[in-house]
């Protein structure tokens, strides 16, 4: 009976850490699955449409039930801030991540998409909303957290070095083709990474016209699937690209949507109330583990040594920089707090975006760094005392 005490006092303290593993698991299928279906076909605008109409399905009864009376708030401010939320983040952000998957493989995309936090903090420094604080020695490990993410990130995509495969059915591919592909894709997936920073940027200023998560989610889930369905017609009217069969596609897509972004989304939000902003995000380097293994041996992709030290570099930089960027937080609360400055976005809560996800997380931990604690001033609480005697008396 203890032990059995134990064991079960032993799973209640480590449910975040299985939530977040779970987290991490989805994702990488949501990885392999979007390149599997991707290379063989399937229009992109045509997968964002369908993903987000069963997103919305899923999203709609938290937002109805919990946040209901919320709707009745939204604005004609509020929906120009969700809508450009949808275009930046979802359109562009997602469109550009998944031409740059379809000519890139799962391992390579996610790479970049753990840049996403030091893309964000140089827009955020060069924009003036946080300080770099360079001459702390938090700041100093940060700065050295961006730049070995920076390495990585330039060797994953100059430096191959010897390969291996760990499956004996590898791929085989034209070079010349492939490389042609892989420069088209690494831009693709740079913009992708910088429209995620602008889009992360945006949070801080849209969690205080509108701080209702699900209900924000709701609407723009629904306009990123008017979106998304407005500029697949104009790009491709084809009936066989709209075409929905019991496929591997329609697999793909109720996987994500219910999956990778109800299901995640709400798996990350409870992790944020148990454990801060700062605990989810620590566990996405192990995603970018799960792809790699995962697609060299079901998907036969190639592990190269030049892969394997960016990924290196990019997992210890991204640790640092979050690790400082915690520790900063813990010590001096927000970073700008009494400066002229706006409040500045809690960053690295917002990477499990790298699940490219709907923006509840970010809009958490924008609202969790723009909190400041009022110590009551103790005159004050003098003055409060007396008016509260004399009331007795």
């Amino acid at each position: 009976m203890k032990k059995m005490m134990e064991i079960k006092k032993k799973l209640k303290g480590s449910n975040v850490l299985i939530g977040m593993l779970i987290v991490q698991v989805i994702a990488t299928g949501l990885q392999l699955l979007s390149k599997v279906i991707l290379s063989h076909g399937t229009f992109v605008f045509a997968l964002m449409t369908y993903r987000h109409v069963v997103a919305t399905l899923c999203i709609a009864p938290f937002a109805l039930i919990w946040e209901r009376d919320s709707l009745v708030k939204v604005t004609w401010s509020v929906l120009f801030w969700l809508f450009m939320i949808a275009l930046i983040g979802i359109i562009m952000a997602m469109g550009f991540f998944y031409y740059g998957l379809k000519d890139t493989s799962a391992t390579y995309a996610t790479n970049f998409l753990n840049l996403v936090p030091i893309v964000t903090f140089i827009f955020s420094t060069v924009s003036r909303v946080e300080k770099l604080r360079w001459k702390t020695r938090l700041g100093k490990i940060k700065l050295l957290g961006a730049i070995l993410c920076l390495a990585g990130a330039l060797t994953i995509t100059f430096y191959k070095g010897k390969v291996f495969y760990i499956s004996h059915h590898h791929k085989h591919q034209n070079s010349s083709n492939y490389h042609e592909h892989k420069l088209r894709g690494t831009i693709f997936l740079m913009c992708s990474c910088m429209s995620y920073g602008c889009w992360f940027l945006i949070q801080s200023k849209v969690s205080k016209l509108f701080p209702y998560k699900y209900s924000a989610t709701f609407i723009i889930s629904i306009i990123a699937t008017i979106q998304s369905a407005i500029i697949g017609v104009s790009m491709d009217r084809r009936k066989a690209s709209w075409k929905l069969g019991f496929d591997m596609q329609l697999i793909t897509i109720v996987y994500s949507g219910g999956l990778a972004t109800a299901a995640s989304l709400c798996l990350i939000s409870w992790a944020v109330t148990k454990r801060g902003p700062t605990y989810p995000s620590m566990f996405n380097p192990l995603s970018l583990i799960f792809v790699a293994v995962a697609e060299a041996f079901f998907l036969g992709e190639e592990i190269s040594i030049g892969r394997l030290l960016g990924m290196f570099l990019i997992i210890v930089g991204l640790y640092s920089f979050l690790r400082a960027k915690s520790k900063e937080f813990s010590q001096i609360g927000s970073p700008n707090v009494g400066a002229a400055e706006a409040p500045v976005p809690e960053i690295e809560a917002t990477t499990p975006r790298s699940n490219m996800e709907l923006p509840i997380l970010a809009r958490e931990s924008a609202r969790f760094q723009s909190t400041t604690i009022q110590v009551a001033s103790p005159i004050l609480k003098q003055d409060e005392d007396k008016e509260e005697e004399k009331q007795y008396i």
